[in-house]
C-alpha cells in the first residue's frame, strides 16, 4: 500500500514586520484552494481566498491526478476523503484508430509507486479542498463574490489590489494592501491581467474540446484509461468512481478533440468569447461512431452524456518571470498547458506546496516567492512547451503516422524502446517518474533548530 502521512502547523510564519504577513490568494479552484492549505500547513496565520464566483459549486469534468500530486494531498490529510469520491487509476491503453492497441501501461501502485493515480471528479476534489479551507482556516477564509479588478505594487513591494465584489443586485469596490498576493485565477487570470496588461487572450491552436460526464453499467466502460485517436482527432475516457445502485453504475469521464471546421473566423470569435459552452452531443457525435476500443463503445458513452461542453484548445505562452515584488502567479495562471499528459491539476497542486514551503524557509516574502520561482518556472515551461508537441500522446500520432490504415503488431511500427522512451521523457521532464515520487514529499516545513 502507500504510507500515510501528515503536514503539520510547526511553528507560526513570520513576515519582516514580525507577524504571521497576510497572504491574499485571487481564485477558488483547486489551485488556490491546495495554496491556501498548504500555507496553513506550514504555518501561516493570515490567509483569505478570494473568489470571484457567487459560491463554490459543484461543476466541471473529471480529471486525473498523477502520484506527485497524490503524494502532497496525503501529505495534506486529503487521501481518505479525496479517495472517498475517487477511483484509483490503474491502467492507461493507447489505441490506434483502427482499433489497434499501441501500448499499455500500469499506474499508480501498480507502476511502483507509493502513492496511487486517482481519476476523479473536479466537483468532488473542489469540495473536499473547500470543506478542508473553510474548517482549519475558517469560514471567513473563503470570500465568495469577490474578484481581483486591479493590481499596482506599493514602494516596499507589497501589492495593493483593487477588488470588485457583488451580493445579488448590490456591488461595490474595494482595496486591500496585504503582504502576499498569488494569482490562482487561471488561464484568464486577472492578476497575470495586471501583470502583463499588453498580453492578450489566450492563444488558440484552432483544435475544439468537448467534454462530459456519463453514467454508465461498469461492465460497458472497462477498468483502464484509454487515449485513441488518430493525428487528427482523439478521445480520452476512464472510469472515475466505483460501481452504485442496483445497475453497478460507474461514472466516466470523456474528453474528445478536433479540428475546428477550416476558414471559421466567426466560430473562432465565438468561442473567445464564450468560453464554456454547452452544446448538444449530436453536434460531434458523428465524428466518433465506430469508435470502440478493448470493449469501450465510444458513442454509447456519448449518448448516456446528462451535457456535453465545447472549449477552444488554448494554453498561454511561457513567461520569463512569474513574481513582481510580492505579487506571484500559481497554476495556470502561470502556466496553463494544452489538456494532455494529465499534468494541468497535478501540477498546480505541486505548484501550492512548492510556494508555501519556500515562503516559510524565508523571513522576507521577495525572497520566498523568488525561491518558489526558481524551483517552478522552468520545469513547468519546459512541460509546457513539451504539451505543443503532445507529450506522451505523441505515441498516437507515430502510430499513424507509419501505419495509417492500423497494424498487426505495433512493435513492428514503433519499437518497443520507442514507446518506453516517450513515456519517460514525459515522467522526467514534469518530475513525477516513479524514482522521484517515491523519495516523499520534498516540500514539509523542516522543525526550527534549537538554540
Amino acid at each position: 500500500m502507500y504510507p500515510h502521512t501528515s503536514s503539520h502547523a510547526y511553528f507560526p510564519a513570520r513576515s519582516p514586520y514580525g507577524r504571521s504577513p497576510h497572504v491574499v490568494i485571487a481564485g477558488g479552484g483547486i489551485a488556490g484552494l491546495t495554496t491556501a492549505l498548504s500555507l496553513h500547513a506550514a504555518g501561516f496565520e493570515r490567509v483569505t481566498v478570494v473568489e470571484a464566483a457567487a459560491a463554490i459549486r459543484p461543476v466541471g469534468a473529471g480529471l486525473n491526478l498523477m502520484p506527485n500530486a497524490v503524494r502532497e494531498l496525503d501529505a495534506l490529510g486529503l487521501l481518505d476523503a479525496l479517495e472517498a469520491g475517487a477511483l484509483r487509476t490503474r491502467e492507461l491503453r493507447y489505441y490506434h484508430r483502427s482499433g489497434g492497441l499501441i501500448s499499455r501501461e500500469p499506474r499508480g501502485l501498480g507502476a511502483g509507486y507509493r502513492w496511487p493515480q486517482l481519476s476523479v471528479h473536479r466537483a468532488h476534489l473542489q469540495q473536499v479542498l473547500a470543506g478542508a479551507v473553510r474548517a482549519r482556516l475558517g469560514a471567513a477564509a473563503l470570500v465568495t463574490g469577490v474578484r481581483v479588478s486591479g493590481v499596482e505594487p506599493l514602494p516596499d513591494g507589497r501589492p495593493r489590489l483593487r477588488l470588485e465584489h457583488r451580493s445579488g443586485a448590490v456591488r461595490g469596490r474595494a482595496s486591500l494592501e496585504p503582504d502576499v498576493l498569488v494569482g490562482a485565477d487561471g488561464i484568464r487570470s486577472a492578476v497575470r491581467a495586471a501583470l502583463y496588461p499588453g498580453e492578450g487572450g489566450p492563444p488558440w491552436n484552432g483544435m475544439l474540446v468537448w467534454r462530459g460526464v456519463s453514467r454508465m453499467p461498469a461492465r460497458a466502460v472497462g477498468s483502464f484509461m484509454l487515449i485513441a485517436g488518430d493525428d487528427r482527432q482523439k478521445a480520452v475516457v476512464y472510469p472515475m468512481s466505483r460501481p452504485t445502485g442496483p445497475g453497478r453504475e460507474v461514472l466516466v469521464n470523456w474528453a474528445l478533440a478536433r479540428p475546428a471546421d477550416s476558414g471559421c473566423a466567426a466560430a473562432e470569435e465565438r468561442l473567445r468569447g464564450d468560453w464554456d459552452r454547452a452544446v448538444p452531443v449530436e453536434t460531434f457525435l458523428p465524428f466518433y461512431e465506430g469508435w470502440e476500443f478493448g470493449g469501450v463503445c465510444v458513442p454509447d458513452i456519448l449518448r448516456a452524456a446528462d451535457s456535453a461542453h465545447e472549449y477552444p484548445m488554448v494554453d498561454r505562452e511561457p513567461l520569463d518571470r512569474w513574481t513582481h515584488g510580492r505579487t506571484t502567479l500559481l497554476g495556470d495562471a502561470a502556466h496553463a498547458m494544452y489538456p494532455t499528459g494529465s499534468n494541468g491539476a497535478t501540477q498546480s497542486i505541486v505548484d501550492a506546496r512548492a510556494l508555501a514551503h519556500a515562503l516559510a524557509r524565508y523571513d522576507d516574502p521577495a525572497e520566498g516567492l523568488a525561491a518558489y520561482e526558481a524551483e517552478r518556472r522552468p520545469a513547468m515551461t519546459a512541460l509546457q512547451r513539451a504539451n505543443r508537441r503532445l507529450g506522451p500522446e505523441v505515441v498516437i500520432n507515430l502510430a499513424h503516422e507509419r501505419a495509417p490504415h492500423g497494424f498487426t503488431d505495433i512493435h513492428d511500427v514503433v519499437p518497443a524502446a520507442e514507446l518506453a522512451a516517450v513515456a519517460g521523457r514525459y515522467a522526467t521532464a514534469g518530475a513525477f517518474d516513479a524514482e522521484t515520487v517515491n523519495q516523499g514529499s520534498p516540500y514539509e516545513v523542516p522543525l526550527p533548530a534549537i538554540g
